[in-house]
């Protein structure tokens, strides 16, 4: 069956540092898939070669079949990328942002201004629409990056840490948002470190650790009878966290 993601020996350097290490991952069409690591593991490296942002040393991917690097229009039309410390044009407002990538993608005036319209009252952003971006806040922006990868109606949506800084009513707008779009058929692969997070979302997980995927498959499967915390800190953590010492100077 074809996948709605599937990448295949991903590898990455930063002069002496070997980033992503060959990492291969099969994210099953319809499934909402956990990307879950410490911080400088891999995963957001990973996630922008998958969808073409990040050109890598060696490795290939595939969005249902479309290879980002041989057909890159043919893919990107069917994903929608949230990636981490996205770039927003701080002087138009959020309507704008939305009415110019909505264009620039080649859609309908109508149906931009339709989809802009709907999407920022889902994402309590009405006021907003008329606002600057340079004035949002930090969860103002994750919303309305959400947005302009959803505007153009994609199967795949590619998401680095997307709740971050957000507060729980619009994280549970969110939550309720990305639920819809895979119980009607879309794919959504979500990069987080927090793991309550990803349980509480996802049916399917990878773990990476040091550039390489250390476990994947069913969310079920990877953690089994423990929480994902506990399973993710035997996997990657266990060596480290029996190294830690007490801080003498702190004890009592």
């Amino acid at each position: 069956m074809e996948h709605a993601l599937e990448i295949q020996g991903l590898t990455k350097r930063f002069g002496d540092k070997v980033a992503v290490d060959g990492i291969g991952l099969a994210v099953p069409r319809g499934s909402f898939y956990g990307l879950v690591g410490q911080n400088g593991a891999g995963k957001t490296t990973t996630l922008a070669m998958a969808v073409g942002l990040l050109r890598p040393d060696a490795g290939s991917a595939r969005i249902f079949g479309a290879d980002v690097w041989a057909e890159p229009a043919k893919a990107k039309a069917l994903v929608g990328v949230l990636p981490d410390g996205l770039a927003m044009p701080e002087r138009l407002t959020g309507r704008e942002v939305l009415t110019y990538l909505g264009l620039l993608r080649g859609l309908p005036r109508d149906v931009v201004a339709a989809r802009a319209e709907e999407l920022l009252a889902v994402l309590e952003l009405d006021d907003a629409g008329r606002t600057l971006v340079i004035e949002y806040s930090t969860g103002m922006r994750k919303k309305i990056g959400l947005a302009t990868a959803l505007l153009h109606g994609p199967r795949l949506l590619v998401l680095d840490e997307p709740f971050e800084a957000v507060d729980p009513v619009s994280a549970a707008a969110i939550k309720t948002m990305l639920r819809g779009f895979v119980a009607a058929g879309g794919s959504i692969v979500l990069s987080s470190h927090v793991m309550a997070l990803v349980e509480q979302l996802c049916d399917h997980v990878a773990v990476v650790d040091r550039g390489k995927v250390v476990a994947a498959g069913p969310l079920d499967e990877v953690r089994g009878v423990r929480s994902l915390e506990e399973t993710f800190v035997g996997l990657v953590g266990g060596e480290r966290t029996n190294n830690l010492k007490e801080l003498s100077w702190l004890s009592r």
